[in-house]
């Protein structure tokens, strides 16, 4: 597989210039800005997380970060500091994602973004999946221009696990109550400085304390409670202290003296933490404009359709 894009020297893309991106290095600290030289490319992936140590770049135990770039300096012969892959943010170990949005840039174009595309997932393994590839605005930033990720929080309550949703949902066996949880919920929504729910890894990659919550629903679909937070980051801290007020452990007034209280120990002392393995981070929001396809770059990939030229109907 030395590969798939017409040998990625020649005819798939034109090169523009050898010339590093510099500033960036596989970090998010440097200007968003681009030079002329160079092209920026999106990515939408989808990936089960359990055998993963999360997202942030180390060889080992992988991640998500590590496989995708020794996938993209295979076929594009760039290094990890040319391609400055960035994600919307840093998952933790064992968290999965439907809609992780990443970029990396080249300093050369494609034709096409198929092959690209099919030499992408045919490097990764099966647990790791590219669903989109498309270019992208000089200015678009994976991290620095979302405007609001969507997370799910899934809990399998019953009695009994369900075995086939062990990799995906947490299981509390004591019965939930859904009214006094989304009561809870509430008073998460709005601007808060929530250092009272911080983990000492957080799953989004951001110091910062301080996040904006847009929403914060309680799905009920028995025996599966979901819960949806929309908002600039989310700590599964807060999960847990949701699953303690469900089991009518503790009064839903519980998060706003918590989050006064802006003190991890405090919270340490009423819950532990829930389990990353129930956490999924659905979908990466960005405003329409940053996000409009750009003239004379090729369309966006969704994967490639195989098709039958030739189908024989065998009758018995």
């Amino acid at each position: 597989m030395a590969l798939v894009a017409r040998s990625f020297a020649s005819s798939l893309f034109q090169p523009l210039s050898s010339s590093p991106l510099n500033g960036y290095e596989g970090r998010e600290l440097a200007s968003m800005s681009l030079p002329s030289s160079q092209h920026k490319w999106r990515m939408v992936i989808a990936y089960d997380g359990t055998k993963f140590a999360g997202w942030q770049y180390q060889e080992s135990p992988p991640t998500i970060q590590c496989l995708i770039e020794k996938a993209l300096m295979r076929i594009t012969k760039l290094d990890r500091k040319q391609l400055c892959l960035v994600a919307a943010g840093r998952t933790d170990a064992g968290v999965h994602a439907w809609g992780q949005v990443a970029h990396f840039v080249t300093p050369f174009t494609y034709d096409s973004l198929e092959n690209l595309h099919a030499a992408l997932n045919g490097l990764l393994p099966s647990e790791i999946r590219v669903r989109q590839v498309s270019s992208a605005h000089p200015d678009f930033h994976a991290r620095f221009s979302t405007v609001s990720k969507i997370y799910h929080y899934t809990i399998y309550n019953s009695p009994v696990m369900d075995p086939f949703q062990s990799r995906y949902a947490y299981h509390c066996a004591y019965k939930l109550n859904p009214l006094v949880m989304r009561e809870a919920a509430s008073y998460f929504v709005g601007r808060h400085d929530f250092t009272s729910f911080a983990n000492a890894s957080h799953c989004d990659g951001s110091p910062d304390p301080v996040k904006q919550i847009f929403r914060c629903d309680v799905i009920e679909m028995d025996p599966v409670f979901k819960i949806e937070v929309e908002g600039s980051g989310f700590l599964y801290r807060q999960v847990a202290l949701l699953i303690q007020i469900g089991r009518e452990a503790l009064p839903p007034e519980t998060v706003p003296r918590l989050l006064a209280a802006r003190d991890r120990r405090d919270l340490a002392k009423v819950t532990s933490s829930a389990l990353p393995h129930g956490l999924c981070l659905m979908s990466v929001n960005y405003c329409d404009e940053i996000l409009k396809p750009l003239s004379d770059f090729p369309a966006t990939s969704f994967g490639r359709c195989h098709s039958v030229s030739k189908c024989k109907l065998l009758y018995f």
